[in-house]
């Protein structure tokens, strides 16, 4: 069993630390853009070796783990060069761009599109976490143009490392995605802006900070080569949201500036529903 891994971070890393526990016979092969990562990947124990995309001509799994905007440009090359028998899958946070950029290729039921709604804000070789993906739920576009006896490999390998299946079309995932995810980085990003340009002048601030604004502003931390991609790629359903977040933002405000609390606490109010909604979701 040969296993390739393209760019080799938090996801990319974690999901090979899984493999290895699962087929202690494999091999698995490294491919990054950065030596640095390869070399700590290899002395880490992520991967076993690094290799060359001209090798993956003896790939069982390829796993494209890069940026979406790299991601697009690299999986007609490596659907070029895979065996008949590999299964290649991304695991992007956009799906529409992937799914168009191998739409026409021959090899296009060589590929599954999928996105494991898994991860933390830290990224490289290092970030790598055995059992990251137990009981997360990893979005699957398009499987109908996947060879099935492709997907039947695929899909093993995401359940038996813990992974809930959830079938979407790519306009629906990134539509959806858009709101619980890529809305929630840029408040991050935005709120951390905000108290950075604040702290200037009033060194203090940071001394009031509790455990509120460090979880709130811990997607902050998340890599900006990966996120400006996926806004860029995502870019029409993220303005949606946007204006519907500035809208509530500003109605809150609104409310503020005319003493209207009892407003305040119903609007609050009609919000910790989304405790049940949590709750359902990690049952």
């Amino acid at each position: 069993m040969n296993i390739y891994v393209i760019g080799i971070g938090l996801i990319g890393g974690s999901i090979a630390l899984d493999a290895k526990a699962l087929y202690p016979e494999a091999r698995i092969f490294g491919i990054d853009s950065s030596e640095n990562h390869l070399q700590e990947a290899i002395a880490l124990g992520v991967v076993d070796e690094a290799a060359v995309f001209e090798d993956i001509a003896n790939a069982d799994f390829v796993i494209v783990s890069v940026p979406v905007d790299t991601a697009i440009a690299l999986l007609p090359k490596v659907l070029d060069l895979v065996p008949n028998s590999a299964i290649v899958f991304d695991v992007g946070s956009t799906k529409v761009p992937i799914c168009e950029a191998v739409a026409n290729h021959p090899k296009r039921r060589n590929f599954i599109a999928t996105h494991p709604i898994a991860g933390t804000e830290f990224s490289g070789p290092s970030a790598a976490i055995k059992g990251l993906f137990n009981g997360k739920t990893n979005i699957i576009c398009e499987v109908e143009k996947t060879t099935f006896k492709l997907q039947e490999k695929a899909l093993w390998l995401f359940k038996a490392i813990g992974m809930r299946i959830r079938y979407m079309d790519p306009k629906s995932h990134d539509k959806h995605i858009a709101y619980v995810s890529h809305l929630s980085h840029i408040s991050s990003f935005m709120l951390g802006k905000t108290v950075i340009n604040k702290e200037k002048d009033e060194q203090d601030i940071f001394d009031m900070a509790g455990s509120g604004f460090e979880s709130t502003v811990r997607l902050a931390k998340s890599s900006p080569a990966m996120w400006t991609p996926i806004f860029k790629q995502n870019k029409k359903q993220v303005v949606k949201t946007l204006e519907e977040y500035i809208a509530n933002l500003s109605k809150f405000k609104e409310l503020l500036e005319n003493d209207d609390y009892d407003a305040i606490y119903n609007e609050m109010q009609s919000v910790n529903k989304i405790k049940e909604i949590l709750n359902g979701m990690k049952k």
